[in-house]
């Protein structure tokens, strides 16, 4: 549930207004951050108002995540209580669902669950790989370490999709703007130029054709432009899982520049969480099943799988490396090579971490070039637009002389 918490400086009157999502006032107040000369108010916000609410408010994610995190782990090395570092970070994030896991956290901690049991009921807000290193953490008594490690890699990884949507959003206004200026069309030029063509009574273009068709269609059923605007409304909402298949992921394994963005991006992900589960002593096949669970790509998600199973029956990293590579594309020799010096030096842990660190350099790159990348392909895809219609208006002028000489 939703509380809306009114917060009033006792010393200037100044409000403030934060919403938290848990159940109890009590937990309301943990999550608001509430100070000793501050007063607090509290509302139940429920029905349309919550949906509205939710809707509008900041969304959990990577950078609510790193920030939470990263300050936990400072607090925790200062040797600040665990609860009262919780309650430091409630300010350091902008959710409201946030808000509302430090006040469930807070008050698990204080009817004596352990922070890692607590934080256990989120695995919405936190994947596998995180709650597997904050037990092993707890357990090791590494908790701020890990914490920091967790922070940081968060920090990293929204720093990357800030930059990836980023890039994405001029392809994403060619495309609506393409079917917005279908649609208009349908409704002003395409009528008169339909009845210029029927006059000339000679077989039209296909383009023609299926231009004066969705003419027809959206000037008898108005309705209908709900349908692609509705279309692209799903594409953008459920683009994750969309991308989540695998004729899809393996599509753009395939383009020229996307398909190197994926592998590195998967790569990165699958060997930061692997060094990071190592690192925090993890036995080696929980590590990398863990892995494989929060990899986000089937080949990564089969490659640390097929790892686990030769691990299983007594095969080194490295042979199972050897064994696997063709799951890496280009980069499976090399990581083989890297992996051999690691088994021989001993330094298992900080090769992983290198590995993890050179993709994710790799990655900000490309990232930060995206826009340039992507251009060619967006020039394409407009490049077929306007060629389409193009061809659809002007086309049956083509066969205007035909028309007029066969009159004579």
């Amino acid at each position: 549930m939703l509380k809306k918490v009114t917060i009033t400086n006792i010393n200037t009157g100044h409000k403030a207004i934060t919403l938290v999502c848990t159940d109890t006032h009590d937990k309301a107040i943990i999550g608001c951050g509430m100070s000793s000369n501050e007063t607090a108010v509290i509302e139940d916000v429920s029905g349309v108002d919550e949906k509205l609410q939710i809707l509008t408010s900041p969304k959990p994610g990577n950078e609510d995540c790193g920030a939470f995190f990263s300050g936990l782990g400072r607090c925790l090395e200062r040797n600040i209580s665990m609860v009262k570092g919780l309650k430091l970070q409630v300010n350091r994030v902008s959710s409201p669902r946030f808000k509302g896991m430090i006040a469930d956290v807070v008050h698990a901690i204080t009817q004596g669950e352990k922070f890692s049991e607590a934080m256990a009921k989120f695995p919405d807000l936190f994947s596998a790989d995180i709650l597997s290193l904050l037990f092993a953490g707890e357990e090791a008594g590494q908790l701020a370490r890990v914490c920091k490690r967790i922070g940081i890699a968060q920090k990293k990884s929204s720093k990357t999709l800030k930059k990836l949507k980023g890039a994405m959003i001029y392809p994403a206004i060619v495309m609506v703007l393409g079917v917005v200026v279908v649609i208009v069309m349908s409704f002003t030029l395409v009528p008169a130029m339909a009845k210029l063509f029927a006059s000339f009574g000679t077989e039209l273009p296909v383009p023609t054709k299926i231009l004066i068709w969705l003419s027809n269609l959206f000037l008898h059923q108005p309705y209908m432009v709900a349908v692609p605007l509705a279309g692209l409304y799903m594409l953008f909402s459920n683009f994750g899982k969309i991308m989540a298949q695998r004729w899809m992921q393996d599509l753009c394994l395939k383009l020229p520049v996307v398909g190197n963005l994926i592998r590195k991006a998967a790569a990165s992900t699958g060997f930061r969480t692997l060094a990071m589960l190592t690192e925090s002593n993890i036995r080696l096949t929980s590590a990398l099943e863990i892995t494989a669970a929060a990899s986000w790509h089937y080949h990564y998600k089969e490659f640390f799988t097929r790892l686990r199973d030769h691990i299983t029956v007594g095969r080194n990293l490295h042979e199972a490396f050897l064994l696997e590579s063709h799951w890496l594309g280009t980069d499976g020799r090399n990581l083989c090579g890297l992996i051999e010096l690691a088994s021989e030096t001993g330094s298992g842990t900080e090769m992983l971490t290198e590995i993890a660190d050179d993709y994710e350099e790799e990655l900000d790159n490309l990232a930060a070039s995206l826009d340039k990348l992507i251009e060619p392909l967006t020039m394409l895809v407009l490049g077929v637009i306007v060629g389409f219609l193009i061809y659809a208006i002007y086309g049956p002028m083509f066969s205007l002389g035909d028309v007029i000489l066969k009159k004579k």
